[in-house]
């Protein structure tokens, strides 16, 4: 018997990832404040080893409190629950996030070329002791906030570790220098090396920000394939056709499927059931966090016909 309902919208599942987000922005907050406090230290004891290297790293760690403070907050603020005017919640508010504080590193990385390439030409001495101590400490400060956000799925944290990735490798630059400043005054191996990190993470945030901005643009997560999920909502049974089927995400981490799904003329309400549940347990194994799925029989037509 064909049930009297002859179209079927149904939400599958919303699932919530409340401890990854609670844990992404308790990591954000604590890298934020380390750095910030180192910050400021760094800019001390850039005057007191006359190092430009480091007051210069000290305002690029500036820029980085901004962006950590600024993704900290796009976090907590993407964990609201949905409302009036953003019916899907503030998730993608931790997105908007990811793309301000890639700017931000894109902007810092820049102006560390703009001041390492002119010291090819003029290298300057600095205090090599006091900079060696400043890179230790600023190896470890940084590496913490780095192992404290490590294993995040979230674009926004990701973007911030490599913020802070950044500055562990230019100290690391900073430390090898000083030691060797300790025995030769070769101060160009301060601007080389400088530039060669620098254009190392650019490479890889270009890579995130491509990713990012995709996801604004709504395309499908790169680690989901549309036709595969359409040919395993084929295999189920009663099921004839697929169609209109998208995937987006809203932050990186939650992503929305919805589809539509013709059953035979013939299928009964136990029948449309059976396929929901085996629906709900694909998009189960896939992780999808929101998901909907109209059901159509064979012999009406798809209202979206129109508008495609």
């Amino acid at each position: 018997m064909i049930p009297h309902v002859r179209r079927s919208t149904i939400n599958l599942m919303e699932h919530h990832h409340h401890h990854h987000s609670h844990e992404g922005a308790a990591s954000l907050r604590t890298a934020f404040f380390l750095n910030l406090a180192f910050t400021l230290l760094e800019i001390v004891g850039g005057f007191w080893t006359n190092s430009l290297a480091i007051l210069s790293d000290a305002i690029h760690d500036l820029g980085d409190s901004l962006s950590l403070g600024l993704a900290w907050y796009m976090e907590r603020y993407s964990q609201r629950g949905r409302d009036r005017r953003f019916s899907y919640g503030y998730r993608r508010f931790s997105l908007l996030g990811a793309v301000i504080s890639t700017i931000v590193l894109i902007v810092g990385s820049l102006f560390i070329l703009s001041e390492a390439i002119p010291r090819l030409m003029n290298p300057e001495p600095a205090y090599a002791p006091g900079m060696a101590l400043f890179a230790l400490v600023g190896i470890l400060v940084n590496g913490l906030a780095v192992l404290r956000l490590r294993g995040n799925r979230s674009l926004n944290a990701r973007v911030v570790a490599w913020h802070l990735l950044e500055d562990v490798l230019g100290w690391a630059a900073v430390l090898v220098v000083s030691l060797i400043l300790l025995f030769w005054n070769a101060y160009i191996l301060d601007a080389i090396l400088s530039i060669l990190i620098t254009l190392y993470v650019l490479y890889n945030v270009a890579g995130n920000l491509r990713q990012t901005l995709a996801l604004f643009l709504q395309a499908v997560p790169e680690n989901v394939d549309v036709e595969e999920i359409e040919r395993q909502l084929l295999a189920i049974d009663r099921v004839r056709s697929v169609h209109h089927t998208h995937v987006w995400s809203l932050d990186g981490e939650h992503h929305v499927l919805t589809t539509h799904v013709v059953v035979d003329e013939e299928a009964s309400k136990d029948d449309v059931l059976r396929v929901k549940g085996a629906i709900k347990t694909l998009t189960d194994a896939l992780d999808v966090s929101h998901t909907t799925a109209e059901i159509e029989y064979q012999d009406e037509d798809c209202r979206m016909a129109e508008l495609m």
